[in-house]
């Protein structure tokens, strides 16, 4: 959690003043009691009524001044704070974007979210509180028995067994419930996680009949959470009472005290009253105290969570060189090249080795978990290869500049992600300068200025979240436009055309062959009709290259992607036959 607390570096001067004002509207406070037993023993025993209302004009402006000085120091608490938790919250999303794929498989991003809002909001209110009561509530718990010593120090000495009991009471609970509170934080994940996969998963669950199985999982996962912040609450909510307790009891035992020492005429009535004032003070702060530790702790447990993710170092080197052309080498080249994602013991590529020219169109088919996304994911990097090299223009891939590498490709994914915006917009996050003329271009290629064009709009159409308000075949050819407005130097459609028709899938790949730039495209595809025309096709079986070649000759020689191939057109093999 300390580490956190340099993203206060900025608010130095609110960190200051904040709790500066807190302690002057606590001076004030301290000196109404002192005007109470003034107003009592002289006011109203003398029947002074100019006196009395002068007093309560002093007491008056007591309480403005203390408004006025609570006002400011809260302003000065909520500036820091929500800056804090602003920059904090921009400086854990950066960290995350630098994660691999693998670091998001492995932490998972249910509890990322967590992180990013639930436990952010928490350390926030902590910071608040903190600036605001921290020094507070202890400088009046001490400052009344500084008083109460001043008053009377016989009387006096009832504070000082009554506020060490408090302590004991309020720190003890604190160190109890400090770790279960982790235990409630690690729970909320677990909820979370289930309700993500319910909502993005609402149709799958509808198609299979699984709502009562769900329900009953997220019952179990929300009963393991209730259960948890109950057990800890009741520990908690122990801390109001055992205070009260104290100090009521030490309440009777001032006044006990006090009246014994008023029927002594050692002091006055109006000082038993500034007494039991100054312990209903500590009894109001100790609670304050009790709710602000109550709150600390939680956001401690939050902010180490925070920081555990801050920790969390990219497992990526970013290598030094700047994309250059190399007109001597093969432009892609994969030698030997094996990956193991994190976790699981078997290969999922084993010893890939083929090589592309620029300008190439190289299709990568074959069965469920080939491993066909895993070998064009090692490209632009978002996996590293375990053993062999990937080498484009000569150089390994791990020895370029992420950024420099990732500019010169486009990627496609399986899943089309649109955001919220205009349909402009969306095409913009491939080139953000890219003029209307060059969107037009990348949607023609991509088949989609026909629907765009029938849209009220046009490229100022809204997409909703998700692109939900758009089908399946117009988000894939928004997100291939998307690619294609960069013009990248590689293009990667991973199964990115699986909701196109066979016509459009047809027109899709004539317009890139017919585009100017010289671009290596890869087309990963299940469908045999996608990558037949392709300069090289790639046959992937269980991690492994089984077939390497043009169409004509995998027919010929490869019995993997003939099975492929006739299973998706059965009438030529009963010609074949």
């Amino acid at each position: 959690m300390k580490s956190l607390l340099i993203y206060l570096k900025d608010y130095k001067k609110e960190t200051v003043l904040a709790p500066l004002f807190k302690l002057l509207e606590a001076s004030f406070e301290l000196i109404v009691p002192l005007v109470m037993a003034a107003v009592i023993d002289v006011g109203i025993e003398n029947r002074d009524r100019p006196y009395i209302l002068k007093m309560c004009l002093i007491l008056i402006a007591l309480g403005g001044i203390g408004l006025i000085c609570s006002i400011t120091a809260q302003y000065f608490a909520a500036k820091a704070a929500t800056g804090f938790a602003a920059k904090l919250r921009h400086e854990l999303f950066w960290h995350i974007q630098k994660f691999t794929f693998t670091q998001m498989d492995t932490i998972g991003s249910a509890t990322l979210i967590t992180r990013m809002t639930s436990d952010i909001n928490q350390v926030q209110a902590g910071v608040n509180l903190v600036l605001r009561l921290f020094l507070r509530s202890p400088f009046i718990v001490f400052g009344a028995m500084v008083m109460a010593f001043v008053v009377d120090v016989k009387a006096a000495f009832v504070f000082v067994v009554v506020i060490p009991l408090l302590s004991i009471v309020v720190f003890g609970i604190m160190l109890i419930t400090m770790p279960l509170y982790k235990k409630v934080q690690a729970n909320l994940d677990r909820v979370l996680l289930v309700t993500r996969e319910n909502l993005t998963g609402a149709r799958v669950l509808r198609a299979f009949n699984k709502e009562e199985s769900e329900k009953k999982r997220f019952l179990s996962g929300n009963q393991i959470l209730t259960d948890a912040q109950k057990y800890v609450g009741r520990i908690a909510g122990l801390m109001n009472p055992l205070t009260y307790i104290i100090v009521n009891a030490g309440t009777i035992l001032l006044l006990y005290t006090g009246a014994v020492r008023v029927d002594k005429g050692i002091l006055t009535q109006g000082e038993v009253v500034a007494l039991v004032n100054y312990m209903s003070q500590i009894l109001v702060e100790l609670v304050k105290l009790a709710n602000l530790i109550i709150t600390v702790t939680k956001a401690i447990a939050c902010g180490n969570r925070i920081e555990k993710i801050l920790e969390e170092k990219p497992d990526r080197k970013d290598g030094k060189w700047k994309w250059e052309e190399n007109e001597e080498t093969p432009f892609i080249e994969f030698k030997h090249v094996s990956l193991v994602y994190d976790g699981n013991g078997a290969e999922s590529l084993e010893d890939i080795t083929f090589t592309a020219k620029k300008g190439d169109i190289i299709g990568i088919i074959g069965g469920t978990g080939s491993g066909k996304s895993s070998l064009v994911n090692l490209i632009p990097r978002f996996y590293d290869a375990t053993k062999g090299e990937v080498r484009i223009n000569g150089k390994d891939v791990k020895e370029y500049e992420t950024e420099s590498l990732r500019a010169r490709i486009g990627v496609v994914p399986q899943k089309a992600a649109l955001f919220k915006g205009t349909i402009a917009e969306n095409i913009r996050w491939g080139k953000a300068d890219a003029t209307e003329e060059e969107i037009a271009e990348a949607l023609e290629t991509a088949q989609a200025a026909e629907f765009v064009e029938k849209k009220e709009g046009k490229l100022s159409y809204n997409i909703e979240q998700n692109g939900r308000n758009l089908s399946g075949g117009q988000r894939q050819r928004l997100t291939i436009a998307r690619a294609l407005v960069r013009k990248p130097e590689i293009l990667i459609l991973d199964d990115s055309a699986s909701a196109l028709d066979f016509a459009t899938d047809a027109a899709l790949r004539k317009a890139l062959r017919a585009r100017k730039e010289k671009m290596t495209v890869f087309i990963v595809s299940q469908r045999a009709a996608s990558v037949q025309d392709a300069d090289q096709i790639i046959v992937l079986d269980d991690g492994e290259i089984v077939g390497k070649g043009t169409h004509k000759e995998l027919l010929l020689n490869c019995p993997a992607y003939q099975e492929i191939y006739y299973s998706q057109f059965p009438k030529e093999a009963e010609n074949g036959r």
